[in-house]
C-alpha cells in the first residue's frame, strides 16, 4: 500500500508570522513533521505545499518534495481541503496513484511517529474514511460549557441525562488535535469535510497534541522539547 503524507504550510500567518519556519529548539518548525514523515517505513513520498518561497527552500532543503500551491488557495479564507484535493492531483500526475492520503500539519511538532503509523494502521484495520487525533477536553459541554437560551438566561450547552456534579460522571469528551489525518485520495476527492464518511481516532496525550497557533503554544511546545 503507497501511503503518501503531506504538509500544508501557507505563508503569511497572522497569529505568529513567520510561523511555520520559525525556528522552534533550533529546528524550522516545519522540519519537525517532515523528519517524523521521513522516518516511517509506512510512508513513500513526503510532500510540502506552499505558496511561499522561504517555506519552499526549507522544505526542499528537509528532504521533502515541493508542491507549489495556486494563490487562491493560500488566503485565509481558503478552505484546506481543496489544497488537499490539490496536492492529491499533483501527486498523481506527478508520482502515480496512491492509496493513502496523510496530512501532518506543521502547527503539531511533538507528534510521534507511533502517532503517525497508529492513524495510518487503524484506518485501514477499521475500514474507514478517515482516522484522525484527539486528545482529552480539559472542559465539557455536558458540565462547565455554558450558552444563554431564547429568555437569556445560561444554561448547558449539552443537558445530560439526569443530575451531573462531577466533571467524571459527564460522557467522556474530546479536542480534535491537528496531530494526524489518515484518509485516502479518494474520500478527499468525491466528498467534503472530515465527518463525511466514516471516521475513527487515535488517542494521543496533550504534551503530544500541542497545536502551535500563537506565541504562547510556540512557548509551550518549546518547554516540552526542552524538558523545563
Amino acid at each position: 500500500m503507497r501511503n503518501f503524507a503531506f504538509i500544508f504550510a501557507r505563508g503569511g500567518s497572522k497569529g505568529l508570522p513567520g510561523k511555520n519556519i520559525k525556528p522552534l529548539a533550533g529546528k524550522p518548525l516545519l522540519q519537525y513533521s517532515i523528519d517524523t514523515a521521513l522516518a516511517s517505513d509506512l510512508i513513500e513520498q513526503v510532500f510540502v505545499s506552499t505558496d511561499d518561497q522561504a517555506i519552499a527552500q526549507v522544505a526542499i532543503e528537509c528532504g521533502a518534495i515541493l508542491i507549489e500551491r495556486p494563490a487562491e488557495l493560500a488566503t485565509d479564507q481558503s478552505p484546506e481541503w481543496l489544497s488537499w484535493r490539490h496536492a492529491i492531483e499533483w501527486a498523481t500526475e506527478h508520482y502515480g496513484s496512491f492509496d493513502g492520503f496523510v496530512s501532518l500539519p506543521a502547527t503539531s511538532p511533538l507528534r510521534s511517529q507511533y502517532d503517525v503509523e497508529a492513524a495510518i494502521l487503524k484506518r485501514q484495520a477499521e475500514t474507514a474514511d478517515i482516522c484522525i487525533a484527539v486528545t482529552p477536553a480539559s472542559r465539557s459541554p455536558y458540565f462547565n460549557m455554558v450558552k444563554y437560551n431564547e429568555s437569556g438566561f445560561v444554561e448547558l450547552v449539552n443537558q445530560p441525562e439526569g443530575e451531573v456534579s462531577r466533571r467524571q460522571d459527564a460522557p467522556k469528551v474530546f479536542d480534535i488535535t491537528t496531530v494526524v489525518y489518515a484518509t485516502t485520495p479518494q474520500f478527499v476527492l468525491n466528498n467534503y469535510g472530515l465527518f463525511s464518511g466514516k471516521v475513527v481516532s487515535i488517542e494521543v496525550p496533550k504534551a503530544r497534541a500541542v497545536d502551535i497557533d500563537d506565541i504562547y503554544d510556540f512557548r509551550l511546545a518549546e518547554a516540552i522539547i526542552k524538558g523545563e
